[in-house]
């Protein structure tokens, strides 16, 4: 069964998709490098700091052997910028490692290809990439630089065509997004919650997959306690905060929804402000978004810091697994719930360890198939999906 949702997985390589997985902020920043941070705090320094660079911070050749790429997002986006560059960063100040993060002047192929030249005239041995965004300009860069590796995260490379090749000195990461769901949906249910909703973005192979698991998550849960659940189930189409998903998520809030997993990028910000009104509770994505707004009661997360640090250390290491995918899973320690940070006011550490260790020795079956989005090919004994169009 693990080779059967590994090839699904997989699949995403066939769509253009994915912000993460489910979309990072895009924010209007300036086109500068940012400021190599040895010396830096834990918060990340805007933008308009990006030229305060000073020679004692960089190499002795006054270079920098690390570089992110960010998309038009900043380092402190709560999302794939900020999980790229907090594994990076890590492994770097472990390692006195100089490093440095650049952000493009726009969102187009040209400018990524710009920014990573960039980098690499600054110095950088091994560039990280966060997100599908830069699918084809790593394709591209890759044979510009075969002396440099790259690090694709949520993503592999394609041309403009969607054709996919991966030379030796990329690493594309890939995540299993239906197991960080189903722990969601397991904890929720087991916490007592009943009524659930899932709002997702575009209904992309990793949003369905985040879907599908916490779907099946819950019904286990149920299945396991003997109570029925209901589940509201939509895909906005798009990863943007809207007033239609805000008011599609009040009105599930008014009819009795307890919970509804935001699993859309800024769609989840719609989905905050909807429960923030109607005093209800959210499951964040990607991320631990418990910092986002008070009614986040736990985040399916991709663990991105821990993929990214895992990649560069094994470039360190000198064995760089690059010329194929890597997939992040339970059993890697790439998916899971921040417990630490969960507002679940009976479903205990120890509960989720024991959920952990199953999903992790394969002892749980989770069917992602992504070619039908409603989960209406799904066997649910105690679960009722409600899809909305």
């Amino acid at each position: 069964m693990k080779s059967k949702i590994l090839s699904a997985l997989l699949c995403v390589s066939m769509v253009a998709v994915m912000l993460t997985g489910c979309g990072s902020k895009a924010e209007e920043s300036a086109p500068t490098p940012g400021p190599d941070t040895e010396n830096a705090s834990d918060e990340a320094a805007p933008s308009e700091e990006s030229e305060q660079v000073t020679a004692s911070d960089a190499s002795a050749d006054g270079s920098y052997e690390l570089a992110l790429v960010t998309d038009l997002g900043t380092i402190d986006d709560k999302s794939f910028n900020q999980g790229a560059w907090e594994g990076m960063e890590r492994y770097a100040k472990e390692n006195n490692i100089s490093y440095k993060y650049y952000q493009p002047q726009e969102g187009t192929t040209d400018a990524y290809i710009e920014t990573i030249g960039l980098a690499i005239e600054g110095g950088a041995k091994l560039v990280v990439c966060p997100g599908f965004l830069f699918e084809e300009p790593v394709y591209i860069v890759q044979d510009q630089y075969p002396d440099v590796s790259f690090i694709l995260l949520d993503g592999e490379p394609h041309d403009a065509d969607y054709n996919y090749k991966t030379n030796a000195n990329v690493m594309p990461i890939l995540f299993q997004e239906d197991q960080a769901g189903y722990l969601a949906g397991y904890a929720c249910v087991k916490d007592g919650y009943t009524k659930l909703g899932f709002m997702g973005g575009m209904a992309v192979p990793a949003v369905i997959r985040y879907g599908y698991g916490f779907v099946q998550g819950a019904d286990a849960a149920a299945n396991e306690m003997g109570v029925d659940v209901e589940i509201m189930y939509n895909y906005t189409g798009a990863f943007a905060a809207t007033p239609e998903a805000q008011a599609m998520a009040a009105s599930w809030y008014q009819n009795g929804t307890e919970v509804v997993f935001g699993c859309g990028g800024a769609v989840g910000n719609s989905v905050m402000a909807a429960a923030e009104e109607a005093s209800a509770k959210v499951v964040g994505v990607d991320v631990d978004q418990s910092s986002e707004s008070d009614t986040v009661i736990t985040s399916a997360m991709k663990e991105l810091s821990n993929s990214v640090y895992e990649g560069v250390k094994e470039f360190y290491a000198g064995s760089f697994p690059g010329g194929s995918t890597s997939v992040f899973t339970a059993e890697n320690d790439g998916v899971g719930l921040p417990m630490e940070t969960s507002k679940f006011q009976t479903f205990a550490q120890a509960d989720y360890d024991a959920l952990f260790a199953k999903l992790s020795g394969g002892e749980i079956t989770i069917e992602n198939g992504t070619e039908d989005s409603t989960t209406a090919d799904l066997t649910l004994a105690k679960t009722k999906v409600n899809f909305v169009q």
